[in-house]
């Protein structure tokens, strides 16, 4: 199938593409795109998308089963509608299932990977899992995900979360594109060597949040790889540190 990822993707950037449906028996190297929330398609060689069978969610023999394919936000709704804690943070994060489980997505301390039990890959259910700062080494493809099923929907805590990501601007981007390093704020350093609000034709560093680069208008992949090869020159020329995109190029 062929996507246009100036549409698709939530930056509304790219062009269009030839895209393979991928199941567990067709499988053959392809990158999996997802939603393409946190990926920028430069190339766009050898895409994967998955089959709309892992879009699903259960409840199963004491945990709950989800489809890699479903989005963030559908297993949050779900969550909050049937009382079941440990997932509010899943509110405005964008995504699917799949790709937030194998970069462990998360805001602030609370992380998906914290809730995994076991996914299902093209090697079949594993548990010997391992996950990190926006790190996981899940290396395939993510097919299912079972997770710890918990009762008692935090409200306190879904508003609190909710709260921590007002200060992020409303245009179309991929969220964060640095991680940030050790003890300091990825978004503090590119504001530190005036990046903030800095513009390469349709792509700007926001104003409202430095570590985040927006598509203010018919944004295109080569500005944007500009602004970020320019954050990390700036940065590291500054303070020595090497910035790593939290983002994904392909």
């Amino acid at each position: 199938m062929k996507i246009d990822f100036s549409r698709f993707s939530s930056i509304n950037m790219g062009r269009f593409v030839e895209v393979r449906v991928i199941d567990e028996d067709n499988f053959n190297g392809e990158f999996i795109i997802g939603r393409a929330t946190n990926t920028l398609v430069v190339r766009g060689d050898n895409l994967g998308i998955l089959d709309k069978r892992y879009n699903f969610i259960e409840v199963k023999k004491g945990y709950l089963r989800v489809g890699a394919k479903t989005q963030n936000r559908r297993l949050y709704n779900f969550c909050k509608r049937n009382n079941i804690r440990g997932f509010e943070f899943l509110a405005k994060l964008p995504g699917s299932i799949g790709g937030s489980v194998r970069m462990n997505a998360g805001v602030k301390s609370e992380e998906i990977g914290k809730r995994v039990v076991a996914i299902k890959t093209l090697s079949g259910w594993r548990e010997d899992v391992e996950f990190g700062y926006r790190y996981s080494n899940i290396n395939e493809p993510v097919f299912e995900v079972l997770f710890e099923l918990e009762s008692g929907f935090d409200y306190e805590l879904d508003l609190y979360l909710k709260n921590l990501r007002s200060n992020q601007p409303s245009e179309p981007s991929l969220g964060s594109v640095f991680k940030n390093p050790k003890g300091d704020f990825a978004a503090r350093l590119i504001e530190a060597v005036g990046m903030k609000g800095v513009r390469k034709g349709g792509v700007e560093v926001s104003k409202k949040h430095a570590n985040f680069f927006v598509n203010v208008g018919g944004g295109k992949c080569e500005e944007m790889l500009f602004l970020i090869n320019e954050a990390k020159r700036r940065v590291f020329n500054e303070f020595g540190i090497e910035l790593k995109e939290e983002i994904i190029i392909v």
